[in-house]
């Protein structure tokens, strides 16, 4: 995967060079920040996490096992009592609702480092320790014949260093 890598001392002018390349159609970017913020989430438009998705089936999962489990173990051992129903769902709503807490949570915790794709064994492409330190990065795909087009509007916004990485 080749692109072209621009570091910037100042987030202004990180922000207003994502605002050109995305008018020049460069659609695949990455921004290294050494913190969160916001104006790289409105500028990129990232798409909604799929993490809830995770949520949801581990929710919906543990709601039915804690229903399945006392339903199954009052059938084996059947406790009558004054002629209820032996499998009553209204007493396993408790177990259900613990459960679908319990299960949503951890689907939860393994969809966002699956997402995320973390342990990430290899090093990111483009990145460079400065990032961490208080420089802003990006890194845009680009192959051979928009290589230059894409290092002149990283220039144009003052970046510190414009490379070629691969």
């Amino acid at each position: 995967m080749q692109g072209v890598l621009g570091a910037f001392a100042e987030i202004d002018s990180t922000v207003h060079a994502i605002e050109d390349l995305k008018k020049q159609n460069f659609s695949d970017i990455t921004v290294f920040t050494p913190t969160p913020r916001h104006e790289f989430e409105d500028v990129l438009d990232a798409p909604t996490s799929g993490v809830r998705r995770f949520t949801l089936a581990g929710g919906l999962l543990g709601l039915s096992f804690g229903y399945w489990i006392p339903i199954w173990i009052s059938d084996y051992w059947p406790l009558v009592v004054g002629g209820k129903p032996v499998a009553s769902w209204i007493p396993y709503t408790i177990i259900g609702f613990e459960l679908m807490v319990l299960f949503g949570s951890l689907s939860t915790v393994f969809g966002m480092f699956a997402l995320s794709r973390i342990p990430r064994l290899t090093m990111t492409v483009g990145y460079d320790p400065r990032f961490s330190h208080g420089d802003y990065g990006i890194w845009v795909v680009a192959g051979p014949d928009r290589a230059t087009e894409a290092a002149d509007v990283l220039r144009k916004h003052g970046a510190l260093e414009v490379r070629n990485e691969r």
